[in-house]
């Protein structure tokens, strides 16, 4: 039997953890295109080369599979605390999925499934992570652990999230990336899995609290989740259609190709100005499509996690 393909036809969630393994054993074996392509085993053991550190630890025989310099990485340097903040708002549910997929998903199954493998690296290298959600409310925070417990927590919780649900309520974002920063005490490497949209159109006020998790040395990583195809290019039939608000439930009748153009304009101006943001304050900035794999994302963990430590 495959149990690739039977994984395939499962309800997602319903086997969260193996999920996370099968795509953490596809990207580390090679099925997706990386700069750790060729090499699976080593990855959680090694760091890249830094000029003007001893070459006393590089591991030469890594270097004639990869052309590339790795020094070793003993077991006192692979730790780290590392914090996954995940925006469960309304509009994280867009679009609308019956039945999640690998290959069909929304804003917030990526995120889920995103988390769910960055756990699965995170464990094997005995490293501590905290969990941070977030939707009308602080719904919840756990401090960074790593315990075998802790993990198992971990992804029963993301399994609770992961259940449709329905909401008309709104949400502002900076005010839980505030307090957030404030629980989050020892250096970490922090990680935002968020579409940015809120009901308030506060931006000055997000990106001030996006500063705010810089604070005490942390280092930040924003994934920007949108659905490409209907958020990012509008690509809509263009007959009557009803565009309805998921925050706040209000809504608008007309054909697309009458405001596409407007849109597309207005969306590229608030990516543009995030980004600008995000570089004015050392956060790394990646614009994801949830209609993608998670090769891109995996590749910025890992080549983020590196720098960090």
């Amino acid at each position: 039997m495959d149990i690739r393909s039977e994984l395939h036809k499962a309800q997602l969630f319903q086997n969260l953890e193996l999920l996370a393994h099968q795509i953490v054993e596809g990207f580390v074996s090679g099925i997706h295109k990386s700069p750790f392509h060729g090499f699976s085993a080593e990855f959680a053991e090694h760091k890249i080369y830094n000029p003007g550190e001893s070459t006393k630890h590089i591991d030469w025989k890594l270097f004639a599979k990869t052309d590339r310099l790795y020094t070793k990485r003993y077991e006192d340097e692979t730790n780290l605390r590392c914090h996954m903040i995940l925006d469960n708002s309304a509009s994280m549910y867009y679009p609308k999925i019956d039945r999640l997929s690998l290959e069909k998903l929304n804003k917030i199954g990526f995120a889920v499934l995103s988390i769910a493998a960055l756990l699965e690296i995170l464990k094997r290298q005995r490293d501590a992570v905290g969990l941070s959600i977030y939707s009308n409310s602080y719904n919840f925070y756990t401090s960074e652990k790593s315990s075998e417990r802790h993990f198992q927590m971990l992804y029963s919780k993301l399994n609770e999230v992961a259940k449709p649900r329905e909401t008309s309520e709104g949400t502002k974002t900076y005010t839980y990336l505030h307090q957030i920063a404030e629980k989050i005490h020892r250096r970490s490497l922090i990680f935002l899995f968020s579409d940015m949209f809120q009901t308030e159109t506060e931006e000055a006020k997000l990106f001030e609290a996006l500063r705010h998790l810089k604070y005490n040395k942390h280092a930040v990583v924003l994934f920007h989740l949108l659905d490409h195809k209907h958020e990012l290019n509008f690509d809509f039939d263009n007959i009557p259609k009803r565009f309805v608000d998921v925050e706040t439930g209000s809504h608008i009748d007309l054909y697309a190709d009458n405001i596409k153009q407007a849109y597309q304009q207005k969306i590229k101006e608030y990516q543009e100005q995030l980004k600008l943001k995000c570089a004015q304050y050392k956060i790394k900035y990646l614009n994801v499509d949830v209609g993608s794999n998670f090769a891109q994302l995996l590749n910025t963990f890992m080549i983020e996690r590196q720098k960090f430590v």
